[in-house]
C-alpha cells in the first residue's frame, strides 16, 4: 500500500504519531515494525514507539528485520527522519508469543499508559494503539472494557468509537456493555448525546458541511410496530424528530438487517448503530483488513487498526499491516483536518 499523496505533499509539518505496542504477545509489535519497512512512511511523520529496547531487539531478530530504531530518553529528543523509541521500562521482557498471559496485558499498559501521558502532555500529536487483550490486561490501574473507556477516563471530552474506512463511517450508542444491558442504556439524552458528538466530529474531523447520519433499530424490523418490542416506538422514533428539528440531518430508525446488504449505508456519512455486534458484524464484514477505530469526541486523536491480537499468527511472520497503517494515515489526516478547521474557525469570529 502506497503512502496517500494527500499526506505527502505536505511535508514541512510531520506530525509526531505516539504508538503503543499493544500486548507483547500478539502482532502489534510485528504490525508496527512492518509499517515502517516502508522508509516513505517517515516523509510525512515522525513515529515515537513506546516500549522498551530489549522487546523490540528480539522481535527484530525474530521477524529477521533490518530496521534502524533510535533511542531516545525524553519525549523533546525527538528526532525527526528516524524511528524513535521511548525506552519505557528497561527489565527484560518475559515473551510467550501467541498465549494470553499476564505478563504481556501488564506491558501494554506499561505502554499505553506512557503514551497517554506523553499525548496528555502535548509531547505527541496523535496516538495510534496496537491491539490489547481485553483480559490479560486487567489490573488494579486498568479496570476498562478497551482502549476507548480508558482513554475516557483520561482525556478530556466524551468518547465515541467510530469504525471507518474511505467509504463507511460507524459508530455506537452503546459500546462494551452485555446485550441484555443494551435497550435499558438507550435514552434519549444518551441519543442526544451521541448524535451531537457524531455531527461535530463529522464536520470538525472531516469537513462534511452538512452531515448525514443514519440510526439503526434496537429491535428486529424496527419492533415491527411493537410485536417485536416497543423501544424503538417510544425511544428511538421521538428522539430523532427532536433532533431534525433542530436542523440536523438524522435519519431512522432503520432495520438494521437489510440495511448494509442492500447499500442503504452509501446514502450516509456515517451511521449509528444500537450496539456493538450490530454495528461492528457487517462493517468488518464489508472492510476487515483496511479498517481504523477512531475515537472520536475527545480533545486528543487516537485511532487504532479493526483487528485483535491474533494469538494464532503472532510471531509467524504472517501478520498484515495495512489496517495498522490505515489507522496511522488517518490520525494524520484528522489531526491536519481538525487544526485546519480550528484555524478557520478562529477566523471567521475575527
Amino acid at each position: 500500500m502506497s503512502p496517500r499523496n494527500s499526506i505527502i505533499m505536505d511535508k514541512s509539518k510531520k506530525v509526531i504519531v505516539g504508538i503503543s505496542i499493544g500486548d507483547t504477545n500478539g502482532i502489534g509489535i510485528e504490525i508496527i515494525l512492518k509499517t515502517f519497512e516502508d522508509k516513505r512512511m517517515l516523509d510525512f511523520c515522525t513515529p515515537v514507539i513506546f516500549a522498551s529496547n530489549k522487546i523490540l531487539a528480539t522481535y527484530k531478530n525474530k521477524l529477521k528485520l533490518n530496521l534502524p530504531i533510535q533511542t531516545i530518553h525524553t519525549i523533546d529528543k525527538v528526532i525527526h527522519g528516524k524511528i524513535n523509541l521511548f525506552n519505557v521500562w528497561n527489565e527484560e521482557t518475559p515473551l510467550e508469543v501467541g498465549q494470553a498471559t499476564k505478563t504481556g496485558g501488564k506491558y501494554a499498559f506499561l505502554s499505553l499508559k506512557s503514551a497517554v501521558s506523553a499525548l496528555k502532555k502535548g509531547s505527541i500529536d496523535v496516538l495510534v494503539t496496537a491491539p490489547i487483550n481485553k483480559s490479560t490486561i486487567q489490573s488494579d490501574e486498568f479496570t476498562f472494557p478497551g482502549h476507548t473507556e480508558y482513554l475516557n477516563q483520561e482525556l478530556d471530552g466524551d468518547a465515541l468509537m467510530i469504525l471507518m474506512t474511505d467509504k463507511i463511517r460507524v459508530a455506537l450508542l452503546t459500546g462494551h456493555i452485555a446485550i441484555d444491558q443494551v435497550t435499558a442504556n438507550i435514552t434519549p439524552e444518551l441519543i442526544h448525546k451521541k448524535v451531537n458528538i457524531l455531527y461535530k466530529t463529522l464536520k470538525q474531523d472531516f469537513s462534511i458541511n452538512k452531515p448525514k447520519i443514519a440510526i439503526l433499530s434496537i429491535n428486529p424490523h424496527v419492533g415491527d410496530d411493537g410485536v417485536i418490542g416497543t423501544a424503538d416506538d417510544k425511544v428511538l422514533s421521538p428522539t430523532v424528530q427532536a433532533i431534525q428539528k433542530e436542523g440536523k440531518l438524522v435519519y431512522g430508525p432503520y432495520a438494521a438487517d437489510s440495511f448494509f446488504g442492500s447499500g442503504s449505508y452509501k446514502n450516509f456519512d456515517a451511521i449509528l448503530a444500537a450496539y456493538h455486534d450490530q454495528g461492528l458484524t457487517p462493517f468488518k464484514t464489508l472492510s476487515f483488513g483496511e479498517g481504523v477505530n477512531f475515537t472520536a469526541g475527545l480533545d486528543k486523536i487516537r485511532t487504532s487498526p479493526d483487528h485483535g491480537t491474533a494469538f494464532d499468527i503472532a510471531g509467524k511472520g504472517l501478520a498484515d499491516a495495512s489496517s495498522f497503517k490505515e489507522a496511522l494515515f488517518s490520525a494524520i489526516e484528522i489531526f491536519k483536518t481538525r487544526q485546519q478547521n480550528i484555524e478557520l474557525n478562529k477566523t471567521s469570529l475575527k
